[in-house]
């Protein structure tokens, strides 16, 4: 377990965490969420030592080992099996020891220990977690120098997944993970056997791969069963009754303050006013709920729709180098209201295809066919770069614009969702979500009638990826998308295409099915299975899981039984709370206060008891049903 108690934290000078306070029993798999920049890695870096806090502490079991993925990847030229291998650094230890041992007393403790740890698997479990991570066999055994920094990421993620910390630490892990990486790393961590925290603006992953939602918000930490759509639910409940908690403790406020300004100066209510007035002390204020407000993001609508199809590829042939194509046989066409996705793993294509249909790669073969005058806009993530450091959004902006007025220009700003007091401040020191929003703006500015979008939500928070979903389904043009973000996908395109062995065809079936065809049995299925082995099989693992489904029954019964009890808890606590924000009541009846104070905090035992019991069986529920 790990709890925290009232830490409070400031980086530069501003204030990140005051007096939080947050416990997750052993085993809860928790999404830590927030805006950015609300202090969710300066937690981080308070939980690893790196960072000491001002107030309060952290408490973990003792000898309690925490890992985190590396800020550096690395680049040697040892090989990715080996550079995981040594992750477990006391594995490491005793086989280096158990070359040079001489004791057999020794010897047979290492011995021992080795098989303890399953040592003997350690190859083979290395080897599973990089390929889940998309290494085959052939890269795996390939020098870490020959990779590319995002895929570099990727080693330093198995490597810290390999070690198996009791409490893992993930910050943004998706980042340089594809679609194909990430339904691999949701299961991974939904299987884990010790506690995670993790960051993440995905949505899906913060679904079907936690348990628990901690809030960083105001500085405070708050504890959410369930996952995001839960926590959402959960929240605005919440939201709502302190908004009418407030508006009756203003009213009641407002009263006695009347009482008071009227009969404090007349003698004979001087006594009651007094009264009053210590009423109003204790009473206390009811805080306000307080809303981040997410600028909303813009597509301009294209002046003119060109007929279908807009783009037109026959034999198409593509790469960089002569006589090597990265892919080949394209024939395909884009209409003007196509709304596609490109599925499939790093490097095998996706970009390089964006790059083709926007003209930035010319075809080696084949017939690439445009409607006249069409427009297309693209973005990539490595984009970031092509921004001037020194610019700010108006400058960047003003060069597309040269004659309009600076309130013309600032129009034009904010529909890329940057507020006023984004718009002068140069690009270098916009977060990464602003400068994606302003890159997003600029390869829009000239009404495309194609948007092509590379991973467009690496940088972009829950509330930013929500505004971008509502910009593309108000957006009137044709759409192609890369994403590793699965409920962006499914809330804005309704075609999907696979970039697979060279080519690029359609994909039978909705991103539900790629992700069975991903994860199932750790690989993927082989279509030349006969259709009537795939049928037994189907109904076998049907029969497998509703065995299981049976002997796990009396477990899942509590569960149902802990959820319906947390849910009275809940309804009772809010009662009380209500109750509780009545100043009257304290005026009136202080005893029957006193008494509703004292059933509030014993509903809140009772109610994190419960909690924790609910994660701990959902943890066992769940690795039974994945085992």
């Amino acid at each position: 377990m790990i709890t925290i108690s009232d830490i409070s934290a400031r980086i530069a000078g501003r204030l990140l965490l005051e007096n939080a306070s947050v416990f997750l029993p052993a085993g809860t798999k928790a999404g830590l969420v927030g805006r950015n920049g609300a202090g969710k890695s300066t937690l981080f870096r308070i939980i690893t030592g790196e960072l000491a806090s001002e107030t309060g502490a952290i408490t973990l079991p003792r000898q309690a080992r925490i890992g985190q993925v590396a800020q550096e990847a690395p680049g040697t030229e040892q090989p990715l099996i080996e550079i995981v291998l040594s992750a477990d650094k006391e594995r490491s230890a005793l086989l280096k020891e158990a070359q040079t041992a001489t004791d057999p007393n020794r010897i047979a403790e290492i011995q021992m220990r080795l098989v303890d740890i399953d040592a003997h698997s350690a190859e083979a479990r290395a080897a599973a977690i990089l390929a889940g991570l998309g290494f085959d066999e052939a890269a795996q055994h390939r020098p870490a120098s020959s990779f590319s920094g995002g895929w570099r990421m990727r080693v330093a993620l198995a490597a810290v997944l390999f070690a198996e910390p009791d409490l893992l630490l993930l910050d943004e892990p998706t980042n340089y993970l594809d679609l194909e990486g990430t339904l691999w790393l949701e299961d991974y961590v939904r299987r884990y056997p010790h506690t995670v925290i993790i960051i993440s603006h995905d949505r899906d992953l913060l679904n079907n791969a936690v348990n628990a939602i901690v809030h960083l918000d105001q500085r405070k930490l708050t504890f959410y069963r369930g996952g995001y759509d839960q926590f959402e639910r959960q929240k605005a409940e919440a939201d709502e009754l302190q908004m009418k908690a407030k508006a009756k403790n203003d009213a009641a406020r407002k009263h006695l303050q009347s009482f008071i300004d009227r009969f404090k100066a007349k003698a004979s209510k001087a006594r009651q006013a007094q009264s009053r007035i210590k009423a109003l002390e204790r009473m206390g204020t009811v805080s306000a709920v307080v809303e981040d407000h997410v600028q909303p993001i813009t597509f301009p609508k294209p002046e003119k729709q060109p007929a279908s199809p807009i783009v037109a590829v026959e034999q198409g042939v593509v790469g960089y180098t002569p006589g090597k194509p990265i892919l080949r046989q394209l024939n395909l066409r884009i209409d003007n209201d196509d709304r596609i996705a490109l599925l499939g793993s790093n490097g095998n294509g996706k970009s390089t295809f964006a790059k083709f249909i926007s003209g930035r790669l010319a075809p080696e073969s084949g017939n690439l066919k445009t409607a006249p005058s069409l427009k297309i806009g693209f973005f990539a993530q490595h984009q970031l770069d092509d921004l001037i450091p020194s610019q700010s959004p108006v400058d960047h902006v003003r060069r597309l614009m040269t004659e309009a007025p600076e309130a013309q220009v600032r129009s034009r700003v904010a529909q890329m969702g940057l507020g006023t007091d984004k718009m002068s401040t140069a690009a270098k020191d916009l977060s990464g979500g602003e400068k994606a929003r302003l890159l997003m703006g600029l390869a829009a500015f000239h009404a495309p009638n194609l948007l092509i979008l590379d991973e467009p939500t690496n940088h972009l928070d829950i509330d930013s990826r929500r505004a971008l979903i509502e910009a593309l389904n108000d957006y009137e043009g044709a759409v192609i998308l890369i994403s590793h973000d699965r409920h962006l996908i499914e809330a804005t395109v309704d075609r999907l295409w696979l970039v697979k062995d060279g080519t690029v065809t359609s994909f039978d079936g909705d991103i539900e099915d790629y992700r069975e065809l991903i994860v199932s049995s750790g690989k993927k299925k082989d279509e030349s299975t006969p259709k009537s082995e795939d049928t037994n099989s189907k109904a076998e693992l049907r029969k497998a899981n509703a065995e299981k489904r049976t002997a796990l029954a009396p477990i899942k019964k509590k569960i149902n039984e802990i959820e319906a009890l947390t849910a009275r808890l809940e309804k009772l606590i809010q009662t009380l709370d209500a109750q509780l924000a009545d100043p009257l009541l304290y005026e009136k009846a202080p005893a029957k206060a006193a008494e509703i104070a004292k059933q509030r905090g014993e509903a809140q035992s009772k109610l994190t008891a419960a909690e924790e019991e609910w994660l701990l069986l959902s943890s066992e529920y769940e690795e039974a049903m994945a085992g």
